[in-house]
């Protein structure tokens, strides 16, 4: 097996430790591991045909991080032909901020956005569901951390 080396946070590395830990995982890179093939698998399932597609992407960060307001800033300009809405929220008592989006578009384009939300280094957790704007009675829901 491949050895690998990867930056991260302090408080992600031990939010892992804790995680193997209540989890009775190995160890780390048993939790790294399992979580890349989640990710991966995410990616690698078969998407809904070209369909118009709402999305909800809800991204959890810590609290008073002026970077990560502009970085949202950012991404909501460069995505605005996507969003519909969005909403700021302080999580619990300064514990942290919860920005919420709401998209319309294809997949490929809502999976881009929801990239570069994950990307951003300070983002504790970043989920999201899909669901098909123009099929009455089908839904895909995905959920995803």
């Amino acid at each position: 097996m491949e050895i690998v080396s990867v930056s991260m946070t302090d408080s992600l590395l031990d939010r892992i430790d804790g995680f193997a830990d209540d989890h009775d995982y190995a160890g780390r890179s048993e939790v790294v591991r399992e979580a890349a093939r989640a990710l991966l698998g995410e990616f690698e399932d078969d998407p809904p045909d070209d369909s118009e597609l709402m999305g909800v992407v809800t991204a959890v960060f810590e609290y008073n991080s002026p970077q990560v307001e502009e970085r949202m800033m950012d991404l909501r300009h460069e995505h605005d032909d996507l969003l519909s809405s969005n909403a700021h929220n302080c999580v619990g008592e300064k514990r942290g901020c919860m920005e919420s989006f709401v998209l319309e578009g294809h997949l490929e384009d809502i999976s881009t956005f929801v990239r570069k939300v994950r990307a951003v280094d300070e983002a504790l957790t970043v989920e999201y569901s899909l669901i098909p704007i123009d099929t009455i009675g089908e839904t895909i829901t995905r959920s995803r951390s």
